[in-house]
């Protein structure tokens, strides 16, 4: 399949599995930015359950600013926190040790904006997983795609769909139970080289 959707911040499993799936992918990168999405958003399984992780963005609701030129808040030191709170997650994981060094330094030198460190995360992941992408970006933003591809709404945080995909051992299953579509990151800690195969398993 076709498929365009929006670069966010290690993408939750939906995302992923879609992108696994596709024939050719589109990065969104003309649209407006808003709050409250994935974009600057993920979810990871901490000792506590579900656990939001929040890049600091330069950003006013009053001007309306396109996604890939907002800037990030690196005044913060939101990197530092989110490597501790990954690692506090995820140290007791099958695969923690084998792919940290793998991201520990997108966690070290800082990114202007958020849309090109996003790419950069999702390349990452990739790469750890082996899956072959090579999106390309948009070059206007079009409202509706009448193909049936566009699966932009997966960026929404407080609007999202029920999949249904197979559950997986999670650090924190036995406190809290099993967590459905959290960051790639928790499913990459979890199930490691068996990602890929996990990902192309599951149907949007």
């Amino acid at each position: 399949m076709n498929m365009i959707i929006h670069p966010t911040y290690f993408p939750n499993i939906a995302s992923f599995v879609g992108m696994s799936l596709a024939s050719s992918l589109v990065m969104e990168a003309e649209d407006n930015f808003q709050k409250q999405t994935y974009r600057n958003r993920a979810y990871i399984y901490g000792a506590n359950g579900k656990l939001a992780l929040n890049i600091p963005v330069r950003f006013t609701q009053k001007n309306r600013q396109k996604y890939s030129d907002v800037k990030i808040a690196n005044d913060e030191k939101w990197q530092d926190n989110h490597w501790k709170s990954i690692e506090s997650a995820y140290r007791t994981s099958p695969f923690f040790e084998y792919y940290q060094d793998d991201l520990r330094p997108l966690f070290k030198e800082k990114k202007e904006f958020l849309f090109d460190f996003n790419i950069e995360c999702i390349q990452a992941i990739s790469e750890c997983i082996e899956l072959d992408l090579n999106p390309e970006k948009t070059t206007e933003f079009i409202k509706n795609y009448d193909d049936g591809n566009d699966y932009r709404f997966l960026v929404n945080a407080k609007k999202e769909p029920v999949f249904s995909f197979d559950s997986y051992i999670q650090v924190f299953s036995e406190k809290h139970g099993f967590i459905p579509n959290l960051s790639i990151l928790d499913l990459l800690f979890n199930e490691g080289p068996n990602t890929l195969n996990y990902l192309l398993s599951q149907s949007m």
